[in-house]
């Protein structure tokens, strides 16, 4: 199952982890998240009220534990479930996961992003640009029309739900910081220059993943799947090879 981006849909993340999944011959569950694309906003603004729901649906649907994967937020969740409900998750991948909730908290890169062919961003509406010139490490048009349409894909979404979210008390989950070890095979995979959640912070958590293996990619950032595909790929059929192993 996997868990997508905060704003972002399941349609969003079906485009993004298809292509690493292809040939593996899994089920392949994409969920929305509560007031995400067409999922009602059935819970509390709260991260922890978000992982509840999450938890309810795969108590509900599916009577063994999953394969969990997710991208950024939908990471941040995966990886609470993981702490708090470890008999459901037979392993993890995360991609450009969320470690620290507070913006302010996080060990984001320093350096100055790669060059870029002039325009670049030209594409994308101008109150995004910011976004994506924080985001992206692999810096073309091409890239920015891709992470566009996954950006437009799918339902509507709640806005008002996200923004009290996000920017709410209760955005990060109360155990954040708990250290705890989750013994599944986990597969980190961050970007070089991720400036939205970066990966130093991602390298420190992996003490909390006895069997966890951790790469950061150069020429990617955030929106690591659309900015390297073949790598996302390689990297997540050596995670499904180790969760069968």
């Amino acid at each position: 199952m996997c868990l997508p981006m905060f704003g972002m849909t399941r349609a969003a993340m079906a485009a993004a982890f298809t292509p690493a999944f292809a040939g593996a011959e899994l089920r392949e569950v994409y969920l929305d998240l509560p007031g995400h694309g067409d999922s009602p906003t059935d819970c509390p603004a709260a991260s922890q009220a978000v992982l509840d729901a999450v938890c309810a649906w795969l108590d509900r649907h599916v009577g063994a534990p999953v394969l969990l994967a997710g991208a950024s937020y939908g990471a941040y969740l995966a990886a609470g479930i993981a702490r708090q409900r470890p008999e459901i998750v037979r392993g993890l991948l995360l991609v450009s996961p969320g470690v620290k909730m507070s913006r302010g908290s996080r060990d984001l890169p320093e350096l100055e992003p790669p060059a870029a062919p002039t325009g670049w961003l030209d594409g994308a509406p101008a109150e995004l640009r910011p976004h994506l010139d924080a985001a992206l490490g692999h810096r073309t048009s091409t890239v920015v029309a891709t992470v566009l349409a996954a950006l437009e894909s799918g339902g509507p979404g709640d806005e008002k739900f996200q923004e009290e979210l996000r920017g709410g008390p209760d955005f990060a989950l109360p155990d954040e910081d708990a250290d705890i070890v989750f013994g599944g095979p986990v597969t980190v995979i961050t970007g070089r220059q991720d400036r939205i959640v970066g990966y130093a912070d991602q390298f420190r958590s992996m003490r909390h993943y006895p069997r966890g293996a951790f790469t950061v990619v150069d020429a990617a950032g955030h929106y690591l799947p659309f900015e390297q595909p073949a790598l996302m790929r390689s990297l997540t059929q050596d995670w499904l090879h180790r969760t069968r192993s």
